[in-house]
């Protein structure tokens, strides 16, 4: 079973919010919608579940054309960020209102609400109300709910945003192994980079309602086909530079960045080109050794807990860098950065992937 979709497209208002989409979404598989607010990742779930109707394209599930087939007349589930439940049932009625809405038998509906009420820690809470419960409770209700009810389909629009730390990296490892053995096929919607990669799986990388790329979230990540693909995959923002090759030489247009061309810039031919690095691959402390350093001035730091952020004017552009510890650099102070080039992306003028990464662990 596959829910494809077909040059989707969705028009409001004179408005694209959705642009000539084509997915192939297998069962059993879990796809990950990742990009920013307002990128197109809960329009396309809506148009999927059929909440709203395509205004091009196709949709076909199993062979079976389901544009424009409203919602009622699917098998989905469906959880948004904002948890919502009956308020006047307890958190097992809720759990199995699907369950008995399709007629299944009483020992059945207890063995699955069991279980997952288990799976998501919500054992001693089974007898309460929605409204006796936190909201990270209602959320993990409403997750279960949508687990037991067997659906084809499976859509999590942020479903963890509202939980707390540990319990979003416990159902972050259950996840994965849950989607599989539903045989249904889940689409989670994500802005976080590293909810994607901790789920694995495929990625469809999303920028104002166009699908860039898509494909295995590692691979995506590591060899994304253009700059708008690798701006979505990198939280903090990706850093960025425009330089020019010439000579042997790779410079930025103010002379402030110069090195020799070395690894994957060395065989490319003079020419314009944009530099991109992830935060966690521009270093204040412990370059490798083939770095190139620059002077930068620092604009803010954010401590974060285990890492600080350290964001840098470099000439017009704003860099930022993870450095492992709390470190608070006074604003305005001059502060010498180091840059792998091993470790860049190179973009050419079309902002499609040129080079990838040539150190093994760059990514």
């Amino acid at each position: 079973m596959a829910l494809e979709l077909i040059e989707i497209g969705k028009t409001v208002a004179g408005q694209p919010h959705i642009t000539d989409v084509s997915l192939r979404l297998e069962r059993g598989s879990l796809n990950v919608l990742l990009g920013p607010t307002l990128s197109g990742k809960t329009s396309l779930m809506r148009l999927m579940a059929g909440l709203d109707k395509p205004t091009g394209g196709k949709l076909m599930m199993e062979g079976r054309d389901l544009t424009g087939v409203p919602v009622r007349r699917r098998n989905v589930a469906m959880v948004y960020q904002q948890f919502i439940n009956y308020p006047t049932l307890s958190v097992y009625e809720n759990i199995a209102s699907p369950l008995k809405v399709a007629g299944t038998d009483k020992k059945t509906i207890d063995r699955k609400v069991q279980e997952a009420a288990e799976l998501l820690r919500l054992t001693p809470m089974l007898e309460r109300k929605p409204l006796e419960l936190s909201g990270g409770q209602q959320q993990r209700t409403a997750i279960a709910r949508a687990l037991v009810k067997g659906a084809e389909l499976v859509l999590l629009d942020e479903p963890l945003a509202n939980l707390d730390y540990k319990l979003r990296e416990e159902l972050r490892a259950e996840l994965p192994r849950i989607f599989r053995e539903s045989g249904a096929v889940f689409v989670y919607a994500t802005t976080e980079p590293s909810e994607a990669l901790l789920l694995g799986g495929k990625t469809a990388a999303l920028h104002e309602g166009r699908v860039t790329q898509f494909g295995p979230t590692a691979e995506v990540y590591r060899q994304p086909r253009d700059l708008t693909t690798a701006r979505a995959f990198s939280d903090p923002p990706l850093n960025v530079v425009r330089v020019q090759k010439r000579d042997g030489r790779v410079c930025s247009p103010d002379g402030l960045l110069d090195f020799a061309a070395a690894q994957g810039l060395a065989d490319l031919p003079d020419g314009t080109y944009s530099l991109g690095f992830r935060p966690h691959h521009l270093h204040i402390d412990a370059p490798h050794a083939d770095a190139v350093s620059v002077t930068a001035s620092v604009a803010v730091s954010e401590i974060t807990g285990s890492e600080s952020f350290v964001h840098v004017d470099f000439g017009a552009e704003r860099w930022v860098a993870i450095w492992h510890g709390v470190h608070e650099l006074p604003v305005d102070s001059e502060v010498e950065v180091w840059i792998d080039p091993a470790r860049v992306f190179v973009f050419g003028l079309d902002e499609r992937l040129i080079v990838a990464p040539t150190r093994a662990e760059a990514a």
